[in-house]
């Protein structure tokens, strides 16, 4: 008698190994699918981008960079105005590329100063 319940617990432990087996297999295959997908170039480049834009740093510092290069390109425009000779637009390309380059390496500074002109101005209006 032992025989057949050692030969029925094979059977079990059998069909046990089968549905890990089976449970396995699904799990590899949706894996493979995973990785083929995210290996795709179109799929990297995006998730690539999406890191970057969703990256604190970097977003502060295309901030700092561009409204370091509108408020260059405002000083030029106020400097020189429209029209000007040519000394007067050279002069206009350096004081842009000053401010340009300040503005974009001091973001921080910059932003505090003008909060605390902001709130200046809002406690006098009240």
């Amino acid at each position: 008698m032992k025989k057949i319940a050692a030969g029925e617990s094979l059977k079990n432990k059998i069909k046990v190994l089968e549905v890990d087996q089976a449970i396995n297999g699904e799990l590899v295959k949706k894996q493979f699918d995973h990785v083929a997908e995210n290996v795709k170039p179109a799929n990297i480049v995006q998730n690539t981008i999406n890191k970057v834009i969703t990256s604190p740093k970097t977003v502060d510092k295309v901030l700092g960079l561009t409204t370091g290069l509108v408020t260059g390109y405002l000083t030029k425009k106020i400097a020189v105005g429209s029209k000007g000779n040519l000394l007067r637009r050279i002069l206009g390309a350096s004081i842009q590329l000053g401010v340009t380059t300040f503005v974009a390496q001091h973001p921080k500074e910059i932003k505090s100063s003008v909060l605390v002109i902001l709130k200046y101005i809002r406690s006098k209006t009240k």
